[in-house]
């Protein structure tokens, strides 16, 4: 075999080892392939390694698997009370069968974009502009729905739908701002009423806890003061109580060391007499005396009637 030969061997040998090479496929982790067999669907090959049979089979499309995302951009939607605005959505989708996707739509991206549009047109067409601000959460469910059982067919599972921008007209979002502006001055004007009315019904009800607790100082005030006028009167009778009692004391003990000195009784008697007026005091209105001081009493009476210069 000349020099000739042997390089067409080993050219045919590369030639073989390639196309062999070229027949082992291996599919990563979410991934799938799809194949066909002269142009034919054939498989869906998922993860792991595959042969395929040379010239006679290729792998029509390579299908991603994980979950994508679509950003549209804004489209113009007019509402049911015919204002125009512009609104983008964002679309979250997986691919659920690889042989639906490949061979149910031509350019299925642009399938869901269209779809997207017209569902959005068609919702927002029955909402009024207020509704359309505050029901986003209703617009991205009713999307998802239709959009899913649209995209079902072609092997697209819809996940979720989200409304990213509401851009409505210059005009009506400078009567939007003026209105709001208008609506926080209202607020404000109705906290500050509020907080005057609660600040006038807190010093009303300082005012009367303030005259309760003066006239409850008063009427306390009122009590000691009795109190004290009470037990200073008390106080002055016992004193004078004492005092009586002293003087009695004292009378007493003068007649009777007048007796211990052997004084007679006409003696004893104007002692008592004496000490009867002292109680007195010239305050007393009725005295009662003894029966035995009363007769000696009117003895002195005479006594004291009988002329210091009788006549001869």
């Amino acid at each position: 075999m000349g020099l000739f030969g042997f390089t067409a061997v080993i050219i045919i040998l590369v030639i073989i080892l390639a196309l062999l090479a070229s027949c082992v496929k291996i599919v990563p982790q979410a991934q799938a392939l799809v194949v066909e067999r002269l142009g034919a669907f054939l498989e869906t090959w998922s993860v792991g390694v595959h042969i395929k049979m040379p010239i006679l089979d290729r792998v029509a499309r390579r299908v991603n698997l994980k979950e994508q995302v679509a950003d549209f951009p804004p489209q113009p939607v007019i509402t049911k009370d015919n204002v125009t605005m512009r609104i983008d959505t964002v679309v979250f989708f997986q691919i659920t069968d690889p042989k639906l996707y490949a061979y149910g739509v031509d350019n299925p991206m642009m399938a869901i974009e269209n779809l997207t549009a017209t569902t959005l047109r068609n919702i927002i067409g029955d909402l009024e502009l207020d509704q359309t601000l505050t029901s986003r959460e209703t617009i991205n469910a009713k999307m998802r729905e239709i959009l899913d059982i649209a995209t079902d067919p072609w092997g697209i599972k819809v996940t979720r739908v989200e409304v990213k921008n509401i851009m409505p007209p210059a005009a009506i979002q400078d009567a939007m701002e003026k209105q709001m502006k208008a609506e926080r001055e209202r607020r404000e004007a109705i906290l500050r009423a509020e907080g005057e009315k609660k600040s006038t019904v807190l010093v009303a009800e300082g005012k009367k806890e303030s005259a309760i607790l003066d006239a409850e100082a008063e009427k306390q005030a009122a009590i000691l003061r009795a109190e004290a006028e009470k037990e200073k009167r008390i106080r002055e009778a016992e004193g004078q109580a004492e005092a009586i009692l002293k003087i009695q004391q004292a009378n007493a003990d003068g007649i009777r060391m007048i007796k211990d000195a052997g004084a007679d009784q006409s003696v004893l008697v104007l002692k008592s007499l004496e000490a009867f007026k002292a109680a007195a005091d010239g305050k007393a209105t009725k005295i009662i005396i003894p029966s035995e001081i009363q007769g000696l009493a009117g003895l002195v009476s005479s006594i004291t009637e009988i002329p210091k210069n009788p006549e001869v």
